[in-house]
């Protein structure tokens, strides 16, 4: 019986303390604070364009029923052409692009030395 008294008086002493409380219950309440403040601004915010934008999905792979013929829109045709086209082209630049590495000068360099010293015989040069 006495164990039984120890426990109430227990439960009774921690129901009427005055916790303080967690960190995370002030961190809650301060931010639902700031959320009620009145922003910074005090013109409404507006949102840009008109309407709703949102097309709700129809099932369909998109949006084409089958049977239907795909109707392309006026950019496609433009970024299709615009982007392999480009990517053509700077593929191209690409390959034809000169050899300006630091190995390449050095080699040429080293030979045209050598060429003027003698020790390398001039490929320009006819032998007889």
């Amino acid at each position: 019986m006495s164990a039984l008294r120890q426990t109430t008086t227990l439960l009774r002493t921690a129901a009427t303390s005055t916790a303080r409380p967690s960190s995370a219950v002030v961190a809650r309440s301060s931010i639902a604070r700031l959320q009620q403040q009145q922003p910074f601004s005090t013109t409404p915010r507006r949102a840009a364009g008109g309407g709703m934008q949102y097309d709700p999905p129809t099932g369909w792979l998109w949006g084409v029923r089958p049977g239907e013929k795909y109707q392309n829109e006026g950019w496609e045709n433009l970024f299709i052409y615009g982007f392999w086209g480009s990517l053509i082209v700077f593929g191209v630049a690409y390959a034809w692009k000169p050899d300006t590495s630091i190995q390449t000068w050095a080699l040429e360099e080293a030979r045209r030395r050598l060429e003027a010293e003698g020790i390398l015989p001039d490929p320009d040069q006819e032998q007889k």
